[in-house]
C-alpha cells in the first residue's frame, strides 16, 4: 500500500501518484516533466467549464490525418496543470493557432525548431491570474506555464510531434515547453494588441505566433526614441536572423520604452513605422556572411554564388545595394509587458512564409463559437 500523507486533512497516497507519473512517462505521454494523472472527474470538471462538444474538432494537421478536439485539449490541458477555468483560453489558442498556415505544412516538424506562442489580451488575464508585468518568459505563474505547456502536451500526444522521431528540431527551443503571456495592459501607453485588430476592450483574446527564439535588448542608456528604434532594428536585421527572403518581429516593449516612445508623440504605428525603415543591410555585408541571394527552390537566403541561387526581390530594384529585409510595415508588431522597472525590452523572432503575409499572426476570441 502506498505511503498516505495528510495535506489540509486530505488523505493522499503519495506512491500512487508517483506510479502514476512513472506509468505516463513510460509511454511517452510528457514533455520530459512529470504530467498531472487525469481522471474520469478530473475531465468531466474540464469539460463542464465550456459549452463546447467535447468531440468538437479544434485543429487538424492534414498530412498528419490527426486532430485535436475539446476532450483531447481538455485532456492535455489537464496533463499540463491546467486548472478547468483555463480550458477555454487553451480551446482559444488552439482555434487562433488553426487560423495559422505553418503547422499545416509541418513547420513543427522542422528541423528549423519553432514553436507556437501565445498572447493573451482582455479580463481573461486577471480572472485566472495570467503574469504580464514581470519575468513573463520565466517561472511562477500557473496560468502562464500550463496553458502554454497544454499546446505542446497537445502537439505530443495528439499529433505526435515526439522529439527525434515527427519532431526533426535540430536545437529546438526552451518555447517547445511553454510559451505564453499576457500583454500589460494597464501600464501601456496605447490601446492594447487587441482591440488595434478590431475587438472590443472587454473581449478576451489569444493570439498565436510561430517562433524560433525571444532576444532581449537591454536598451537603458537613452532617451531618444530614434535610438530606441535602431537599437531593435539592429537586433532584427543580424544576418543570423534571415533565413527566407524576408522576416518578421514581435517587438515586446516594456513600459519604460513604451512611454520612451509615446512621451516623444510616437504612436505603435511610428514605432513600427521608425524599426521598418531601418531594417536594411548593404548587400556586401550579407556577401560577407554568403545571404545576398536566395535559392531558387526554396527562397531561403544563400550566397550568389551557389549553384541554385537566384537573386532576392531588391536586385532588380533603383537601390539594389542596399536591401530592406521586411516586406510590410506590419512585419514589425508592438505590444507592451514585462515589468516597469528596467529598459529591458525583447524581439520576438517570428516564423513567417515566403512570400509573407502581411500580419504574422493569428487571433481567436475566448469564448467565442466558431
Amino acid at each position: 500500500m502506498g505511503t498516505a500523507i495528510l495535506t489540509d486533512g486530505l488523505m493522499v497516497d503519495a506512491d500512487a501518484i508517483a506510479d502514476a507519473m512513472e506509468y505516463y512517462d513510460q509511454r511517452g505521454w510528457t514533455d520530459g516533466l512529470p504530467v498531472v494523472p487525469v481522471t474520469e472527474s478530473i475531465l468531466a470538471a474540464f469539460l463542464a467549464a465550456t459549452d463546447r462538444d467535447p468531440d468538437d474538432v479544434l485543429f487538424t494537421i492534414p498530412h498528419l490525418n490527426r486532430s485535436i478536439t475539446v476532450r483531447l485539449a481538455a485532456i492535455n490541458a489537464a496533463l499540463a496543470g491546467c486548472r478547468p477555468e483555463y480550458l477555454p483560453v487553451v480551446i482559444a489558442a488552439w482555434e487562433a493557432i488553426a487560423k495559422e498556415p505553418h503547422p499545416h505544412r509541418g513547420i513543427w516538424q522542422s528541423t528549423t525548431g519553432t514553436a507556437p506562442f501565445l498572447v493573451v489580451n482582455g479580463p481573461i488575464r486577471e480572472q485566472i491570474g495570467l503574469n504580464s508585468q514581470g519575468n513573463i518568459y520565466g517561472s511562477g505563474f500557473r496560468a502562464n506555464a500550463t496553458i502554454g505547456r497544454a499546446i505542446r502536451l497537445g502537439c505530443i500526444n495528439v499529433f505526435g510531434l515526439h522529439p527525434h522521431l515527427l519532431d526533426q528540431a535540430t536545437q529546438g527551443t526552451p518555447a517547445k515547453y511553454s510559451a505564453c503571456i499576457g500583454e500589460n495592459e494597464e501600464q501601456s501607453p496605447w490601446p492594447p494588441f487587441h482591440v488595434d485588430n478590431g475587438f472590443a476592450a472587454s473581449d478576451s483574446v489569444v493570439t498565436a505566433y510561430v517562433i524560433r527564439s525571444v532576444m532581449h535588448i537591454e536598451a537603458r542608456h537613452t532617451m531618444e526614441p530614434e535610438q530606441l528604434a535602431e537599437d531593435f532594428a539592429d537586433s532584427i536585421r543580424r544576418t543570423g536572423s534571415l533565413i527566407h527572403e524576408y522576416t518578421s518581429a514581435l517587438l515586446v516593449l516594456v513600459p519604460e520604452h513604451a512611454e520612451l516612445f509615446a512621451a516623444a508623440g510616437w504612436s505603435k504605428d511610428d514605432v513600427r513605422q521608425a524599426v521598418f525603415e531601418r531594417v536594411v543591410r548593404p548587400r556586401a555585408e550579407l556577401a560577407a556572411s554568403g545571404k545576398d541571394a536566395v535559392s531558387h527552390k526554396t527562397r531561403w537566403r544563400l550566397s550568389a554564388q551557389h549553384p541554385d541561387a537566384m537573386p532576392d526581390t531588391t536586385a532588380g530594384t533603383d537601390t539594389p545595394d542596399l536591401v530592406p529585409l521586411l516586406s510590410y510595415p506590419t512585419s514589425i508588431q508592438v505590444m507592451v509587458a514585462g515589468a516597469n522597472n528596467a529598459g529591458v525590452s525583447s524581439v520576438v523572432e517570428v516564423f513567417t512564409l515566403n512570400p509573407p503575409r502581411d500580419t504574422p499572426y493569428s487571433m481567436s476570441k475566448i469564448g467565442a463559437r466558431p
